[in-house]
């Protein structure tokens, strides 16, 4: 069998980023995949302006007890007059800093009376100023490409008063399930059929992403059927995802089907459980992934193999998440000849550590261990793994998003 860790790494490299990018308003950023490296217009914040509301002074003219004429009243947006030797200047958070100020009193330490100001607790030199730029140097890169617009992004974008913004386009993806006991969620279910969880799991799975779902076929166990659906999905699609069919039964059709439309297929076994059947094809230039047909394995080959692949294409800069670890809570001992991912939960202990609790059926039939489970624990192959055991965590969070 194929070692996991090196077919995560040929999934992840079975695809590139698209070669030109499109112009995106910002107001329709959000998840996409930025194109260029994006450099600071301006500094941020672009003039020295006061944190607080209070008063700006120069630190020297400040005695216990001293009053100060209040020389103005001023407002975020407006500009301050040059603040004049012993005196102050009334103004509000975001405002900039008159000229000869260097700190701010806060309004909280302060007693004003008859448009004078009296400080009732001394202030630190140059407190509550935010100075120009120390936030943001104008020039400097801010966002690289190959970076998901999240929120934050946005608001950095915003920021420099960019409105337009280069991305790579959608990624678009096309589904396909097959076998003749699948019936569509809505349709009445014949004797021994079952309703197709796969589709609608696949679909939700790749717009989580930010990819597109162009087609969500589903194909009869023929040759004509699912030579059809891939002549559909090939034309319009980036990428292909396939559930079911790429074992040796005499209904597993696609990898034949794949062939006789002049794909390259290489059909792995991979070391895991669950998901050990996965298949990669090439067919008109175009990647098609062949997942298993149970939902368990399919939804955590899609996140540990697929996911990085999808980042690949996307054009995004980090493909592979970062792995966390945490202790193993369970009354069970593993020994597997597979690398095993448990669906758990995480939770910290007293500690803070984290702590991963099994779900109490593993078969890979079981979906209700889908939406309980916050990731995946992994039992390395041919080690023995009890309670209380360091293993590596695979978050959601991080590998479906």
């Amino acid at each position: 069998m194929l070692d996991f860790d090196e077919a995560q790494r040929r999934l992840s490299e079975a695809g590139s980023a698209p070669a030109s990018a499109q112009t995106c308003a910002l107001s329709a950023t959000f998840g996409r995949v930025l194109a260029q490296d994006i450099v600071a217009r301006v500094d941020l914040p672009p003039a020295d302006n006061s944190a607080m509301d209070g008063y700006a002074i120069r630190y020297a003219d400040y005695a216990p007890g001293k009053a100060l004429p209040i020389q103005q009243r001023c407002f975020a947006g407006e500009s301050p007059q040059a603040l004049k030797p012993g005196q102050t200047i009334r103004l509000f958070t975001g405002c900039v800093m008159p000229e000869g100020a260097d700190t701010v009193v806060m309004q909280e330490d302060t007693l004003e009376q008859d448009n004078t100001l009296t400080i009732t607790t001394p202030p630190a030199q140059g407190a509550h100023v935010r100075l120009r730029g120390e936030d943001v140097e104008q020039d400097q890169v801010v966002l690289s490409a190959g970076t998901v617009v999240r929120a934050p992004e946005m608001a950095m974008l915003a920021s420099q008063g960019i409105h337009k913004v280069q991305v790579w386009p959608r990624l678009r993806i096309g589904i396909l399930t097959t076998g003749d006991e699948l019936v569509a969620p809505g349709q009445p279910l014949g004797p021994a059929q079952i309703y197709n969880s796969n589709g609608a799991m696949l679909a939700g799975l790749v717009q989580h992403m930010g990819a597109d779902v162009v087609h969500t076929l589903h194909a009869a166990d023929t040759h004509e059927a699912i030579e059809a659906a891939f002549q559909t999905l090939l034309e319009d699609c980036d990428l292909v995802l396939t559930v079911g069919g790429v074992s040796v039964g005499e209904k597993d059709l696609v990898k034949p089907t794949l062939e006789l439309l002049g794909g390259k297929l290489d059909l792995w076994k991979v070391c895991m459980k669950p998901g050990k059947p996965v298949a990669l094809a090439t067919a008109r230039n175009k990647p098609v992934v062949c997942l298993p047909g149970n939902p368990v394995s399919a939804f955590v080959v899609f996140a540990l193999l697929v996911s990085p692949l999808v980042r690949r294409l996307q054009g995004r800069a980090n493909v592979l998440p970062p792995v966390g670890y945490g202790r193993l809570r369970t009354h069970s001992q593993f020994h597997e000849t597979r690398e095993e991912f448990l669906r758990v939960q995480c939770k910290p202990n007293a500690k803070g550590m984290p702590v991963l609790v099994p779900y109490a059926l593993q078969g890979s039939a079981i979906i209700s261990a889908l939406p309980w489970a916050s990731g995946l624990a992994r039992i390395p192959v041919n080690t023995v793994v009890g309670d209380d055991d360091i293993v590596a965590y695979y978050d959601f969070a991080h590998w479906l998003s």
